[in-house]
């Protein structure tokens, strides 16, 4: 009884460890929505957003009222001496007598309010933080968008996995019977051992290939977690069927799609940097300018002879200053001529940059459309070539069996149908994964 309770109590635990570890299944636009809020990219690219608020604030408070505090404490340890004229107390011209003007400990307390009035740079820089919000804004679809066709990849290379393993296998079985039956008439004397030969050579290959997609499945399935930001060993489900998410990517309308450039991430990136040379260009000869501060402080000063500053009788002196700093730039040698001149080259190459950007997008969408309309094209011939590769090995199964075909050419039959086979899972994650560069491209989901 005692041994009974305890496997119960085992099968159970290992139940509740099963039942704790959920399955999340996922479609693509599913699994590309989890991602972009779980992706561990994603979530700095959502942190470099406040950081770059941050960043906007501390770039303003510099210009805002600033208020220091300062306490200090010194003994002098030995007091300096200063020698006066002898005559000054009455003593003979000539004579000087030595005088120590201030107790030896003392101690400050001093508060500074400082106000920026004037600063050109000051100025650039918060023109700047517009920019550079936008910037992380742009950046952070970048991030974005790059998950999305990470997942797409991930996504279509699962899939392609768990097709290659059943076509694999169903190989494998078709193979097996095959060889049985061939090496049943070989041993009854009806047959040739090289027919046994080549087909036992093919199951091998088909054998291989099986293990290394069943593998290629798990791997596949790990990048795929990693993209979403699950676990690694997370068990993850396709909802998708490979050729059906094939078949609803194929819609030639998105060829037809109004292109605005300005839509580009990549574009709107290069935006970012003309932008970011423009108020570095402006930063540089804000330089030029005078810099006017404002200054008030309030402190107090105590002076005794031993440490007992907070006695209640310990007497301090007040003392407040009102004031102004006028910093005028007048002659550098022509090195701020200089950084102005950088900045505005910066500026210049900058422009080329953007114009360089717009021709290369422009070029990077032609070639999306025509890679699109070829993996359709290369999909459709794969479907047809793959129909007729079953066709023709079917055939030679037949021929074989009634002696008309060799075990060679039984095997060149099966070659090309594995080929083909192969050659069609492919051609539908190109499809797959050529119309989500087009999309990212023309910066819409199709």
């Amino acid at each position: 009884m005692r041994n009974q309770l305890v496997i119960l109590i085992f099968i159970l635990s290992i139940s509740l460890g099963y039942s704790q570890e959920q399955t999340s299944s996922f479609t693509l636009e599913e699994a590309i929505t989890y991602a972009l809020e779980n992706n561990y990219s994603a979530i700095n690219a959502n942190r470099d957003i406040i950081d770059a608020q941050k960043q906007k604030w501390e770039t303003i408070a510099t210009g805002l009222p600033q208020i220091n505090g300062s306490v200090g404490y010194s003994n002098q340890l030995k007091q300096p001496v200063t020698l006066l004229p002898a005559e000054l107390v009455g003593g003979a011209a000539g004579e000087f007598i030595p005088v120590v003007f201030s107790q030896p400990q003392s101690m400050t307390a001093t508060a500074t309010l400082t106000q920026q009035i004037f600063d050109g740079s000051y100025i650039v820089g918060v023109q700047a933080t517009k920019a550079f919000l936008s910037y992380s804004d742009n950046n952070k679809e970048k991030t974005e968008l790059d998950i999305r066709k990470q997942v797409v990849e991930a996504y279509g290379n699962v899939l392609l996995a768990e097709e290659s393993v059943k076509i694999l296998e169903k190989n494998k079985a078709t193979l097996e019977k095959t060889l049985y039956e061939t090496t049943k008439l070989f041993e009854n004397g009806l047959g040739e051992e090289e027919s046994v030969d080549q087909l036992q050579i093919t199951l091998s290959s088909v054998e291989n290939r099986l293990q290394n997609a069943i593998r290629l499945q798990e791997i596949t399935l790990q990048m795929l977690n990693v993209s979403l930001g699950l676990d690694l060993n997370a068990p993850t489900q396709l909802k998708d069927n490979l050729e059906d998410l094939t078949v609803s990517k194929m819609n030639l309308n998105i060829l037809s799609t109004d292109f605005n450039i300005e839509d580009n991430v990549d574009y709107k990136l290069a935006e970012n940097l003309n932008e970011q040379r423009y108020f570095e260009w402006k930063l540089a000869r804000s330089r030029a300018l005078p810099t006017l501060n404002a200054y008030i402080n309030y402190g107090s000063a105590a002076y005794s002879e031993n440490f007992d500053f907070f006695n209640g009788d310990q007497q301090w002196f007040d003392s407040s200053i009102l004031g102004l700093d006028l910093n005028i730039p007048i002659f550098s040698s022509l090195k701020r001529s200089a950084s102005t001149q950088r900045a505005k080259i910066a500026l210049e190459k900058a422009k080329t940059q953007l114009t360089e950007a717009e021709q290369q997008i422009r070029l990077q969408l032609e070639n999306a459309k025509n890679n699109f309309t070829l993996a359709i094209d290369n999909y459709e011939t794969a479907k047809q070539n793959l129909m007729l590769s079953e066709r023709i090995e079917n055939k030679n199964q037949i021929k074989y069996k009634e002696g008309l075909a060799t075990s060679f050419e039984l095997r060149q039959a099966q070659t090309q149908l594995y080929t083909t086979q192969q050659e069609f899972l492919q051609s539908m994650v190109e499809v797959i994964n050529k119309k989500t560069e087009l999309e990212i491209i023309l910066n819409t989901k199709g």
